[in-house]
């Protein structure tokens, strides 16, 4: 099953330097889209994250009927994560996001989905991380900008 990564989550592990952890969680499952990874050059400029951070990340082409998909979407949504949310439904993959609206949209199309926050408390159940780390990586994140609901992974 393809989990396609948006923006959101590629900006929050490049900000703490551990885009492998992703990689890592679902190795062969995880991409994103040209659209997602030119969003991410950005936060490059902007950010002054490694460019070279997603160099692994496959990157999956949308097909003609994705690109359709993908325009009945709304607006509102970055391209980003209209073509993540076109491949996922379309290929029955998961959607990864932490931008609510792009999530609730995705919810509605009955997508599964994942987060930065799912990322890391799935982490010390696989042996990635332990929970110290992965709470030590959340409290970076949020240093760094991330809107956590919560700052201890031990709550959720």
């Amino acid at each position: 099953m393809w989990r396609l990564l948006d923006n959101t989550v590629l900006s929050n592990f490049a900000a703490v330097k551990r885009p492998e952890i992703v990689l890592r969680l679902w190795p062969g499952e995880v991409c994103a889209t040209l659209a997602v990874l030119r969003e991410y050059q950005q936060a490059v400029v902007t950010r002054n994250f490694a460019p070279d951070s997603w160099v692994e990340l496959p990157v999956l082409e949308l097909t003609a009927a994705e690109n359709e998909y993908a325009l009945t979407l709304p607006g509102t949504l970055g391209k980003g994560e209209r073509e993540c949310i076109a491949i996922a439904f379309c290929r029955q993959g998961s959607f990864v996001s932490d931008d609510s609206h792009a999530r609730a949209v995705a919810r509605a199309k009955g997508l599964a989905l994942s987060g930065t926050l799912g990322i890391l408390v799935a982490c010390p159940a696989l042996g990635i991380l332990t929970l110290a780390q992965a709470n030590t990586l959340l409290k970076k994140m949020i240093a760094a900008g991330y809107r956590s609901p919560v700052d201890d992974l031990g709550k959720l």
